[in-house]
């Protein structure tokens, strides 16, 4: 999953960022509004983490000005202000959801992934496949009672993949998911994880999950023998 974090403060950028990344999110930072709102129109991000108090343009400027073109990337606001008035305007102008500060970082972990869940149109922690459970809140992985380790970016593309049953997603995708602006992964990299991940649950049970729609992408299902 991939978040973009829009925050001035240089310790925020650090403390947040690294605890989303640590959390398996593909993160890019950006330090003023007009950076922000370039970022937020030209990529597709799964979470924006906005602070309203930003240089250049305001977050809820920036808020208006993606909801008014038409994107709909489920937005979690930051803000010092702790009235309801603040958070009522907050939420019309189209956030998600509001955390004012100081927080605790668990508590804006668990309201990313909650967003996120809610971007693929689910509100479960367990996602299941056949005989493949995920469970997402956990990052830990099953298939056929067994559990399977898996590499952070393993679990990404899984996850990211099991959030779209049935559905053909493009390596563009996956590396627009995966990676974030300041990364450069290498033409086979998805290749790579992909054969990794297809082994790994193999073990478990050699009946293939993920399949190749060559020329177009790859797609996750479970197919009938």
């Amino acid at each position: 999953m991939r978040v973009l974090l829009v925050e001035d403060s240089i310790r925020l950028q650090q403390t947040v960022g690294t605890a989303l990344r640590r959390s398996g999110y593909a993160v890019d930072v950006s330090g003023d509004g007009e950076d922000g709102l370039w970022r937020a129109e030209n990529n597709d991000y799964d979470v924006i983490v906005l602070d309203i108090m930003l240089p250049k343009r305001d977050g809820l400027s920036l808020l208006q000005c993606l909801r008014e073109k038409g994107k709909t990337t489920h937005v979690l606001l930051l803000t010092a202000k702790d009235t309801v008035q603040d958070r009522v305007h907050g939420l019309k102008s189209g956030a998600d959801d509001y955390l004012v500060k100081p927080f605790a970082l668990e508590e804006l972990l668990a309201r990313v992934e909650t967003l996120c869940r809610r971007g693929y149109g689910s509100k479960q922690n367990r996602l299941t496949l056949a005989d493949l459970e995920i469970d997402v809140a956990a990052k830990k992985v099953s298939r056929a009672g067994q559990s399977i380790k898996l590499k952070p970016r393993e679990y990404q593309l899984l996850e990211y993949l099991a959030h779209r049953p049935g559905e053909v997603v493009s390596q563009a995708e996956i590396e627009a998911h995966l990676y974030s602006d300041d990364a450069e992964p290498m033409s086979n990299v998805v290749e790579s994880i992909l054969s990794s991940l297809r082994r790994k649950l193999g073990e478990a049970n050699p009946v293939p999950l993920i399949h190749t729609r060559r020329g177009l992408g790859y797609v996750m299902e479970a197919l009938e023998s």
